[in-house]
């Protein structure tokens, strides 16, 4: 009899087991929960981490800060130094409200719509000059500068070639001066940095060009003195080239309506000729 009582016991005993041991489901429940919930977790955050990462490309972007200055206010501008100039002046235009068309944007002369800030060298903190109308103040000219332009070439067109007129021959037989600026031939450069000098006015005297951009203004200097005239009253430029001196132009800055305002210079370098005419005129002239 003891021995089927502690048969029994034993038996008992394996039967009570499986009871103890249920918990353990509610555990492998516990843990497959948290196992999802560390996996969302890890999602979430690769996901915040993808976001991240993105933002930051962005940011790598080297920006560079200027000043751009447009009928005597300065703007702050903050934009990416590989910017063309056509961005920029997108970037000007929300600042100003002035059309990318009505603007002359200038950096050392005219900024070009194709290249980088980068390709032309602009600095941080530099200044940039804007000049340029709205619609309603060049509606307002009574006389267009493109009217007044192509009444001067159709006169030019029924004469005959500047250099062999009489006028510019008594300037131009005196020959090339001395101190005169070396000529680059089949080259267009940008303004230089320093007054073009050495060439000779309709009199024969010495006579330099300064571009003072951030006063949008001409200053045409002599001995005796310096006149300093609005880019915006320059109503023309008119050129040719020197025979015999393919290097070398003859240029007139038209001041006035007719012929008679023109401001004649001789032996001016030809890799500045189109600098010079795109500072003085400009592409917002056509509008």
């Amino acid at each position: 009899m003891a021995t089927r009582d502690e048969s029994q016991e034993v038996t008992m005993e394996a039967e009570a087991k499986p009871t103890d041991a249920e918990p353990l489901c509610d555990n492998a429940e516990k843990v497959d929960s948290e196992t999802a919930s560390r996996s969302e977790e890890g999602n979430s955050a690769t996901q915040d981490s993808s976001i991240t990462n993105g933002e930051d490309a962005d940011g790598e972007q080297e920006m560079v800060d200027l000043k751009i200055i447009w009928n005597k206010i300065k703007y702050d501008l903050k934009i990416p130094l590989d910017s063309t100039g056509v961005k920029l002046k997108e970037a000007i235009h929300s600042l100003t409200g002035l059309p990318p068309a009505m603007q002359k944007v200038m950096y050392k002369g005219l900024v070009p719509e194709e290249k980088t800030l980068r390709q032309i060298k602009i600095t941080n903190g530099a200044k940039v000059m804007v000049v340029g109308s709205t619609m309603n103040d060049v509606l307002a000219v009574n006389t267009p500068k493109e009217v007044v332009q192509q009444e001067v070439k159709a006169e030019e067109n029924k004469k005959e070639p500047l250099c062999s007129q009489k006028q510019h021959r008594k300037v131009l037989d005196k020959g090339k001066p001395d101190d005169i600026m070396p000529a680059v031939k089949g080259t267009k450069e940008r303004l230089p940095t320093v007054p073009l000098s050495g060439m000779y006015n309709k009199s024969g005297g010495k006579v330099r060009l300064t571009f003072k951009l951030e006063q949008d203004q001409l200053w045409i200097g002599t001995k005796e003195r310096t006149e300093k005239v609005p880019m915006g009253s320059i109503k023309n430029v008119v050129t040719e080239s020197i025979d015999g001196h393919d290097g070398y132009h003859m240029m007139a800055f038209q001041l006035g309506p007719t012929e008679a305002s023109q401001y004649w210079i001789y032996w001016v370098p030809t890799q500045f000729v189109d600098a010079i005419k795109d500072t003085v005129l400009g592409k917002w002239q056509y509008f």
